[in-house]
């Protein structure tokens, strides 16, 4: 049997695929808990029109999805506090409408869709040394803004008003998350792709849950739930010769089920 350490890009993917299975759960436990897991898909859509345009322009798709995304994230919080559109109304403008700019990207764009498939399901094959190194550097400054304010979004997580009255800047550290979701959603994208990676932040948090621990320990099960499903699912990639991002997220599809059966038995 063909041993998968022999080959660099595996190596890369391998690396990158743990540095975003280690800060997914950290995101997506608040995204969760405050009951923003759309927001993951919506900031996963927006990153497209960045891949898109990097490949227009000759830019790094990764640079140009995180630039995007940011943007987004600022400017759909921005919509949200201003009361005149719903929260949900705001995720569905910019879902639908940044998938219609894509498309219309990717016409212009003749000979992107090739390109751009790797990118929709995740490929560890496109991922570059470049691009392992800014995948490293700005998810150390994700959990670094994670760790600095986590006793605050803690407290916002499961009491948003008693936060505010507490005098918690709870705006602020509500687009703080927002913005740090948009530039995990964007460094993930070559590892899962667009259209998986809301499953890699929602689905191992989700199961973590089912145990019922204390939140810290909820989160060390979850971070456990992450990591093994994309180093299972980088490996099954590789032999079975199928789509990386799939597998991952099948394989934290198969602990969800495994840990929801167990549980509802005991």
């Amino acid at each position: 049997m063909t041993n998968l350490f022999e080959y660099s890009f595996i190596i890369r993917g391998l690396e990158a695929g743990i540095i975003v299975a280690l800060i997914a759960p950290l995101i997506g436990i608040f995204l969760v808990l405050r009951r923003y897991s759309l927001m993951a898909d919506t900031l996963a859509h927006t990153s497209l029109v960045g891949i898109a345009l990097g490949l227009l322009t000759g830019m790094s798709p990764l640079v140009a999805a995180v630039l995007t995304a940011t943007a987004s994230s600022i400017v759909i919080e921005r919509l949200r506090y201003s009361r005149r559109i719903y929260g949900e109304s705001a995720l569905a403008l910019f879902l639908s409408g940044s998938l219609a700019i894509a498309i219309v990207l990717i016409n212009v764009g003749n000979g992107l869709k090739a390109n751009l498939f790797s990118y929709l399901f995740g490929s560890i094959v496109t991922v570059q040394q470049s691009d392992l190194t800014v995948i490293a550097i700005l998810g150390i400054i994700v959990v670094a803004g994670l760790v600095g304010f986590y006793k605050e979004l803690v407290y916002i997580s499961f009491d948003e008003e008693s936060a505010q009255v507490s005098g918690i800047p709870t705006r602020w550290i509500n687009q703080l998350l927002i913005i740090l979701a948009a530039v995990t959603i964007a460094i993930a994208i070559p590892i899962v792709g667009i259209l998986l990676i809301s499953a890699l932040i929602v689905i191992p948090v989700v199961t973590a849950l089912q145990l019922k621990k204390s939140f810290k320990l909820t989160l060390l099960w979850a971070e456990l739930f992450s990591v093994t499903a994309v180093v299972l699912g980088i490996i099954a990639a590789f032999y079975l010769q199928i789509s990386a991002g799939a597998a991952i997220i099948l394989v934290a599809l198969g602990f969800f089920i495994s840990v929801f059966l167990f549980k509802g038995r005991s």
